[in-house]
C-alpha cells in the first residue's frame, strides 16, 4: 500500500482590511508597552503584598535606615570635631597675624629711624662729628637697635613660619571636613531613601493593617503593646532589683520623662530622639558623657551578661550592633524605636540580643 503524505501548504493569507490593521498596530503598541512597565526593571509594577509581607520589608528597612543612621551619627562626630579643630587654628592664625603685624611695625620703625640718619657709614659719621664722645655715645646706642633690629627681624620670620604651619594644618583639616560632609549627605540620602520607601510601603495598608504590620511598638510585637500600654507607670514598678548606681537610677528616670517622645533620626533630644539619642540624652543628664553612636556605647562601660542586667544598663541588638536601648527591669527596656513608634516600653528580648554594658 502507497501511504501519500500531504504536503503541508501555507493558508492564503488575506489582505488585511484597514480596520483590522489599525486595531492590529494598538494591540502592538499595548504589548510594547506593558514590556517596557513590566521587565525592564525600573517600571516594574510592584506585586500585591500581604500586611505580613509588607511587615518583613517595613522591619528591614527600619533596620537598615537604623544601621546607616547610626553610620551618620559617627562620621556627624568626627565632622564637628574637624570643625572644631578647623575653628581653633583659624583662631589661633588670626591670633598670630596679629602679632606679626605689630612685629612688621616694630621693625619698620626702626628702618625709618634708619633712614632719617641717613644710613652714612659709622667711620664718617665719627670723623664729622663736631662732638666726638657724643657721637660715641650715640654709636653705642646704635649698636643697641641693630640689636634690637636682629631680633625684631627673627620674630617676624618666627611668626611667618607658624602662621605658615597653622595655615597648612587648616587646609588638612578643610579636606578631611569636606569629606566626612560628602559621606554625612551619602548616608543621609540612604537613610531619608529607606524611610520613604518604608512610608510608601505602609500606605498601602489600612489603619488597622498599619497597626498589625507596624505593632504598638513598631515592630510588631503584641507584648511589646501589652507592655507600653500605660506610658505613666511609675518607676518603682520598673523592676524588683535598683539600679545600681545613683547616676544609673537618675538616667532610667529620664528616659520614663520620655515615654511618647517621637523618633526622629539623628536627633539627641530634648523633645525627639533616636536610639542612640536618647541613650545618650539620658546619661549626659546624669552627668555622664557618653559617646554618640551604638558602636561607640557597647565599649564606653563595663560588659554584662544578660543575666547580670541592672536598671539603667545599655543593652543592644542585632549582629550590627545598630540598636540599643536603656534596661529598666522586669525583662524590659525603654528605647526609641524607628519612625513609626515613639520612645516607649519594650521586652528586651522582642529583638536579637546582641550584649550589655554596664555605664554607671
Amino acid at each position: 500500500m502507497t501511504v501519500q503524505v500531504a504536503a503541508h501548504r501555507k493558508p492564503p493569507q488575506r489582505p488585511i482590511s484597514g480596520h483590522t490593521a489599525a486595531r492590529t498596530a494598538a494591540t502592538l503598541a499595548l504589548a510594547g508597552a506593558a514590556t517596557a512597565t513590566g521587565f525592564d526593571g525600573t517600571g516594574h509594577a510592584e506585586p500585591h503584598l500581604t500586611p505580613t509581607q509588607v511587615k518583613a520589608k517595613v522591619d528591614t528597612l527600619y533596620r537598615e535606615a537604623e544601621a546607616a543612621t547610626e553610620k551618620y551619627n559617627g562620621v556627624k562626630e568626627e565632622a564637628d570635631a574637624a570643625q572644631r579643630r578647623l575653628s581653633a587654628l583659624q583662631d589661633e592664625t588670626a591670633r598670630k597675624q596679629t602679632r606679626l603685624n605689630s612685629a612688621r611695625e616694630a621693625l619698620g620703625s626702626i628702618a625709618a629711624a634708619q633712614y632719617r640718619d641717613g644710613g652714612i657709614d659709622p667711620a664718617w659719621q665719627l670723623a664729622l662729628s663736631s662732638d666726638p664722645d657724643r657721637y660715641l655715645d650715640g654709636a653705642a646706642f646704635a649698636e643697641r637697635a641693630g640689636d634690637r633690629q636682629a631680633a625684631a627681624v627673627s620674630r617676624v620670620r618666627r611668626h611667618l613660619r607658624e602662621i605658615e604651619r597653622l595655615r597648612g594644618a587648616a587646609r588638612v583639616e578643610l579636606k578631611s571636613l569636606r569629606s566626612r560632609q560628602a559621606e554625612l549627605n551619602r548616608q543621609k540620602k540612604t537613610v531619608t531613601g529607606k524611610l520613604d520607601e518604608a512610608r510608601r510601603l505602609l500606605a498601602r495598608l489600612t489603619p488597622r493593617q498599619r497597626t498589625e504590620a507596624t505593632g504598638a511598638d513598631g515592630t510588631g510585637g503584641r507584648r511589646a503593646s501589652r507592655s507600653a500600654a500605660d506610658p505613666r507607670e511609675p518607676l518603682a514598678r520598673a523592676g524588683s532589683v535598683p539600679a545600681p548606681t545613683t547616676r544609673a537610677a537618675a538616667a532610667v528616670a529620664y528616659a520614663y520623662s520620655k515615654l511618647g517622645s517621637p523618633y526622629v533620626w539623628g536627633a539627641t533630644g530634648p523633645n525627639a530622639f533616636d536610639c542612640s539619642g536618647l541613650v545618650l540624652a539620658a546619661y549626659r543628664s546624669a552627668g555622664i558623657s557618653l559617646p554618640r553612636t551604638t558602636y561607640g556605647q557597647i565599649g564606653a562601660g563595663r560588659r554584662v551578661s544578660r543575666a547580670e542586667l541592672r536598671p539603667g544598663d545599655l543593652v543592644f541588638f542585632y549582629s550590627g550592633i545598630s540598636h540599643v536601648g536603656i534596661y529598666v527591669g522586669n525583662g524590659r527596656m525603654i528605647h526609641a524605636p524607628n519612625p513609626s513608634a515613639p520612645v516607649r516600653l519594650a521586652p528586651v528580648d522582642q529583638m536579637p540580643f546582641a550584649g550589655a554594658t554596664r555605664v554607671a
